[in-house]
């Protein structure tokens, strides 16, 4: 039982309500991974961790991935019906728009069995807009508590029953979360008194016009 598919499979038999799905990786890495469903991934992490066989007691990192809207073109054939009754086939490449979502990613060992291939899980979210939430791991793993605190403050994904979920890297009044891919700098920084090179540039936009007596001042 030691590849990522035979987990799938024997989870799958343990837990037939669920769904999940392999998440192949085509890295060099070859890391593959089980997407859980939010209803039972609280309860196959708990198995994972109490059940002899697997004992992943150390979730080493938990990590956010920004899955912005995206196209995938694909063939379809269809059959085509000429006038005199014979028929064709026609290939169409077809566009559709995949929306976008979040995905929070955990890597599980387990310190017992010593093991150094990490089991890998993955929450998403329902979209990237007003459904980003996902339960959160902490009650299973200890260690996820600050890791989950880094995706929901620099990703907006907010966590089901974490004892603590509030910002841990930015401030409590900073808007909007900065590792999203379509995150938008401000024009200024009010961390920076002295706003220069490009900032000022961008900052200056919002500055009031000097007056006469200023710009002779100046001169």
């Amino acid at each position: 039982m030691s590849s990522t598919a035979e987990l799938l499979d024997h989870l799958r038999a343990r837990f037939p309500d669920a769904t999940l799905e392999l998440v192949e990786n085509p890295g060099p890495a070859a890391q593959h991974g089980l997407r859980l469903d939010h209803t039972s991934a609280r309860l196959i992490a708990t198995y994972l961790r109490e059940d002899p066989a697997w004992q992943l007691d150390y979730c080493s990192n938990v990590s956010g991935v920004d899955w912005i809207d995206r196209e995938e073109t694909e063939k379809v054939t269809t059959t085509v019906t000429a006038e005199d009754g014979s028929t064709a086939e026609k290939v169409e490449k077809v566009t559709r728009t995949i929306p976008g979502y979040f995905e929070v990613v955990y890597h599980l060992y387990s310190m017992a069995r010593k093991t150094s291939e990490p089991v890998i899980l993955r929450l998403r979210t329902a979209n990237r807009t007003d459904d980003t939430v996902v339960p959160s791991l902490t009650p299973v793993w200890r260690s996820c508590e600050f890791q989950e605190r880094e995706v929901y403050d620099l990703y907006g994904v907010s966590f089901t029953d974490h004892p603590d979920l509030r910002r841990i890297l930015m401030w409590d009044e900073f808007k909007d979360h900065p590792m999203r891919k379509d995150y938008v700098e401000p024009d200024d920084y009010e961390y920076e008194p002295t706003p220069h090179a490009t900032v000022l540039e961008r900052a200056a936009k919002h500055y009031p016009p000097a007056s006469p007596a200023e710009e002779g001042s100046q001169s």
